[in-house]
């Protein structure tokens, strides 16, 4: 892209205002009926004449605000006719199907009836997904560039929205919700998101501000859906990170298809990329499949299955962090000794079978099981020196010319937990002219098997360090000998067997109407959620709430195609078992369920600039949250207090501007501002752990003009620093030191040997595949330090303490080929 249009850019982000053609736009991918692309095929309206590129592609420009009728002719291809009806600007998608009889299509009259549009939802391409690099790359990855959404983080799939944490995240695959395994507490420990992008046919976003269909957390909503095959079909993947097949099947009859996907992940790659240098062998694999059966054109009935198993084995070696200021530079040496052995293995499965009553009536009855069982073990000895370096440009660890401190930390953990959650949900559709009714009705079992036992030793200098919160005899060592008890740093032990018990529903009315010439969609509904906790030696009370929402937008019949909403409603967070669970590892169960008042007003707006479709989306949001149940974040890991005892707030305003920078792709650039804190006991606002102030980022694709085979993707994001500095023991009041910016750009070089623009000989072997290419990606790019968390070391000498930061990974490069058939 010229500077010139760098400078167009820049200035639309600073004004946010473009003239608009009166005209709208069609276009879309002309196909056969065996489902490939048709070329050359002329498409004339009004006067206006285009002719299909060989990929299929059309566009043309049509009046707007008058009957217009397209006609789609070719050499060897009946005539097709379509009637269209649309508004200023409008675009509208038509891919149409030519075959050998003639066909007069229906008048259509398009004015904006686009639902995601109207509810506030983004929506991201499952092809920008798989192609845009990352270290984490899925649909996780894609997500935090968009604005509002964060992450510190790129060893973790998980994600904090709008100042909630991770646990407030709903993610749906085909209308049925997903979990995540309950033990993990290091990014690097994950793996694999559930979600596989090989098997994904549509992906919807909302980050606040959703409808009351969605269930009951606080932040956002990731909603998947996995396609229903029509053909055979598979995918290849693999590259040093790992690799992954997935086959589209489908039965002669077309009744049934399948679509299964398989993948393995290692990430010994970006491990061995940090600051300790460790013997790593994880094994993270999985495999899904999506099954569908048409028992009629009534009746239709489908499986989802996943059957994961994340092995990790980690036995750190040495550390040797650099640190300080250029006239004082020092270092941390650590030896280590032990190993750390965790296994997550999770089993899911889910039945949903929809039955269409009438044109207008659908029901679907949905059950599904998910049963985790996870062991987190570990015995790890470390021995540190902390010194002072000399500046002579000999290597660090033979230059230390004054050693401030050295100490010992034993670290143990044997952590086991069982837990099967059982669901089955009934849910209804009855539609009208012009508004909808939704209702559903959920029953939840949730059994937990958990034992706690993990405890931390601290000797510095020689001397064992008692915990910082218990109160201890007065140290007057060496002139009064210490009575007191030796007692470890840090000791969690507890075991807990509960079940909780949840019912649920939503009932919600859609509604479409017009004032004067302006066209409105207005939604209202409500949720409610009871639950209660019970186990071997507890019986927490029985506990109800009601979530009402709603939902106002208006398209003003304006020149230029503008939309307006306003969202929100009344939320609620019943606790779920994490959210029990105290700092001394004991579960509280009348916890209760966090409340948050929501409020969304946003704007998008649609235009053409260099003649491509752009949209540019502000939204402004305010939360006012109640019987907060604070937490604190150590890399990945929530503890939760467990008392309600705090309220908070969070505000801020979103910035997207997306479109076709370069034609026929989409990129996007982001800005978002936060602001978030939390007042406990009456004690004063305070920053959360997730106020991340500033967010910027930009997902750009592009091809090298030359070589349009040769494409570029750019992944880049920058967010100010997080308020996780401190001990994961300090008071926040006392403590409220901030991590450095986040500042990362990932890129990636693919060369395709063959797609659908591409035409190869009969002969050529390049024939057999419909995509193949090879590409070469560089994940942080500028080797920027990035840090998670600090470590803590105390100065023997000084009695102070020093913060060293625990460094993500540094520049990697990857070699990734991708195939399809």
């Amino acid at each position: 892209m010229n500077s010139s249009k760098l400078i167009i850019v820049f200035l639309f982000l600073c004004c946010g205002y473009f003239s608009f053609a009166q005209n709208a736009t069609v276009k879309g991918v002309i196909l056969d009926q065996e489902n490939k692309p048709v070329a050359d095929v002329n498409v004339s309206a009004s006067g206006n004449v285009s002719q299909s590129n060989s990929n299929g592609f059309f566009e043309i420009e049509i009046p707007s605000n008058k009957k217009t009728v397209l006609v789609f002719t070719h050499i060897s291809l009946k005539m097709m006719s379509l009637t269209v009806v649309l508004k200023p600007s409008e675009i509208f998608v038509f891919n149409p199907v030519m075959s050998n009889s003639e066909e007069q299509m229906g008048e259509v009259f398009v004015s904006s009836k686009n639902k995601k549009r109207v509810q506030g939802i983004t929506i991201i391409s499952p092809e920008t997904i798989r192609k845009i690099p990352g270290a984490n790359a899925g649909i996780e990855n894609i997500l935090k560039t968009l604005p509002g959404v964060n992450s510190n983080n790129e060893l973790s799939s998980q994600y904090a929205v709008r100042g909630g944490n991770y646990d407030e995240n709903l993610v749906y695959v085909n209308e049925i919700e997903v979990y995540r395994p309950f033990l993990i507490r290091s990014g690097q420990q994950e793996g694999l998101s559930f979600t596989n992008t090989d098997l994904v046919q549509n992906v919807d976003f909302s980050a606040g501000g959703f409808q009351a269909k969605f269930g009951d957390k606080l932040s956002s909503v990731l909603d998947i859906t996995y396609r229903k095959p029509t053909q055979f079909g598979a995918v290849l993947e693999a590259s040093f990170l790992g690799g992954s097949v997935a086959v589209d099947a489908v039965s002669k009859n077309k009744k049934w298809s399948a679509v299964t996907g398989v993948r393995y992940r290692n990430n010994s790659l970006l491990v061995n990329s940090q600051d300790t240098q460790t013997n790593y062998t994880p094994t993270f694999a999985d495999i899904q499949t999506n099954v569908n059966y048409d028992i009629s054109e009534k009746w239709q009935m489908s499986f989802l299955g996943n059957i994961s198993q994340n092995k990790y084995l980690y036995q750190p070696l040495t550390r040797e962090t650099k640190f300080g200021t250029i006239d004082k530079p020092m270092t941390l040496n650590v030896y280590y000794e032990g190993r750390e052995k965790d296994q997550y293995d999770t089993y899911f499965g889910a039945l949903k079978t929809t039955y269409k009553a009438s044109p207008t009536l659908t029901f679907k009855l949905i059950g599904s099981l998910f049963h985790t069982i996870e062991k987190e073990h570990f015995d790890i000895l470390a021995q540190y020196r902390l010194g002072e370096v000399n500046e002579d440009g000999s290597p660090v660890s033979d230059n230390i010319n004054f050693t401030r401190g050295i100490g010992t930390q034993l670290n143990h953990a044997r952590n086991d937990l069982d837990a099967l959650i059982a669901n089955i949900e009934i849910k209804g559709f009855k539609e009208w002219a012009n508004s909808e009714l939704e209702f559903g009705l959920k029953y939840t079992r949730e059994s937990i098997r958990d034992r706690v036992v993990e405890w931390e030793v601290i000797d510095s200098a020689g001397f064992s360090i008692n915990p910082p919160l218990v109160v201890l005899p007065k140290d007057n060592q060496p002139e009064t000998p210490y009575t007191g008890p030796l007692l470890p740093y840090q000791n969690i032990r507890a075991t807990n067997f509960n079940d909780i018990n949840r019912f649920s529903g939503y009932a919600q009315w859609n509604n479409k109407t017009e004032l004067g010439s302006n066209e409105i969609w207005y939604t209202i509904g409500a949720r409610f959620q009871s639950w209660q906790v019970s186990g071997a030696a507890i019986e927490g009370k029985n506990q109800t709430v009601f979530s009402p929402r709603a939902q106002f937008t208006i398209k003003p019949d304006w020149d230029k195609d503008m939309v307006f909403r306003i969202s929100g409603g009344l939320y609620h967070q019943p606790p779920f078992y994490r959210e029990l669970r105290d700092a001394n590892g004991e579960v509280q169960p009348n916890v209760k369920a966090q409340q948050s008042v929501h409020f969304v007003v946003s704007n998008d707006y649609n235009f053409k600039m260099w003649n491509r479709p752009f949209k540019w989306v502000t939204e402004l949001y305010y939360k006012s949250l109640s019987d907060v149940n604070t937490y604190s974040i150590d890399n990945v890991r929530i503890r939760y207090v467990a008392d309600n005892n705090a309220k908070s707030y969070a505000q801020g305003i979103d910035f997207r501007l997306n479109g076709e920078f370069v034609p026929g792709t989409e990129s996007w650039v982001s800005f978002g501002y936060l602001k978030t804190e939390e007042n406990y006991e009456n004690k004063g606002f305070i920053a959360r752990p997730t106020d991340q102030r500033l967010k910027f980022a930009v997902l750009f694709q592009d091809y090298m003009p030359n070589i349009p085979s040769v494409k570029v993707y750019l992944n880049l994001v920058y967010n100010t620093g997080l308020p996780g500095g401190s001990p994961s023991y300090s008071d926040p009041y006392l403590y409220q030191n901030r991590l450095n910016d986040y500042r990362r750009a990932d890129i990636g070089f693919s060369k395709v040997f063959i797609d659908s623009n591409t035409k190869v000989a009969k002969a050529n072997w390049l024939k057999k595949f419909k995509e193949l290419s090879l590409g070469i990606e560089v994940f942080n790019l500028f080797n920027n330090q990035n840090a998670i968390t600090n470590t803590w070391v105390r100065d023997a000498y000084s009695k102070n303490q020093y913060a060293i930061p625990n460094y993500m990974t540094s520049r990697v490069f990857n070699v990734k080929l991708n195939a399809r058939f």
